[in-house]
């Protein structure tokens, strides 16, 4: 078994001196690069580069510049999505994202762990748990998402917090970690006075 596929597996795998995994690295940090690098006005331009970037972006789909991902080839995005700057996708394992997902600022989506255990750690050991992000969701800035989390639909994600268990559907969660504050209900309808 490759250490690619250990990794797409949710085994322990090393990705320091496998060369697929460094060739794969090294490609998406140059797409990175000169993604991150474009123009902020020419839009079409970014639209075009980020799809070489990642698996897959929706239609309406936006990331706002610098963007920094480990493969690009484990992110699906869906349509109607935004990011706003220094998204940080740490994509070991698959990131499945939602249609209508806002992200905001200082953001990241983090698959890659290592161990606990020191000698495992220190030779070069890490590990890479999927995270799924249901739609419309918003996950305001500043937000950690941890290897392994599911976060459902309709759910909001308050600024600073620090995801390290699933989140279900329609609720407000903050904090670090993480936790359910309560239900999204006709209350957080904002009417025009």
């Amino acid at each position: 078994m490759t250490e690619k596929e250990k990794a797409a597996a949710g085994l322990l795998y090393n990705a320091n001196y496998d060369k697929e995994l460094i060739a794969d690295r090294i490609a998406s940090q140059k797409k990175c690069k000169a993604y991150n690098a474009i123009d902020n006005e020419d839009t079409e331009k970014r639209r075009e580069a980020i799809k070489n970037i990642v698996a897959q972006i929706g239609e309406g789909g936006y990331i706002e510049q610098p963007f920094y991902c480990d493969y690009g080839y484990n992110i699906k995005i869906g349509k109607n999505f935004y990011s706003n700057y220094n998204l940080v996708i740490l994509d070991c394992a698959l990131v499945t994202i939602g249609d209508n997902v806002f992200i905001g600022p200082d953001c990241g989506i983090y698959t890659a762990g290592h161990p606990i255990n020191a000698q495992q750690r220190n030779e070069g050991l890490e590990y890479a748990y999927g995270i799924t992000i249901g739609s419309n969701v918003w996950i305001g800035g500043g937000v950690r998402i941890m290897p392994g989390v599911t976060i459902g639909d309709n759910c909001v994600i308050g600024a600073g917090s620090v995801v390290t268990k699933d989140i279900p559907s329609g609720v407000i969660a903050v904090g670090n970690p993480c936790r359910v504050l309560r239900e999204i209900d006709e209350r957080d309808i904002i009417t025009q006075q």
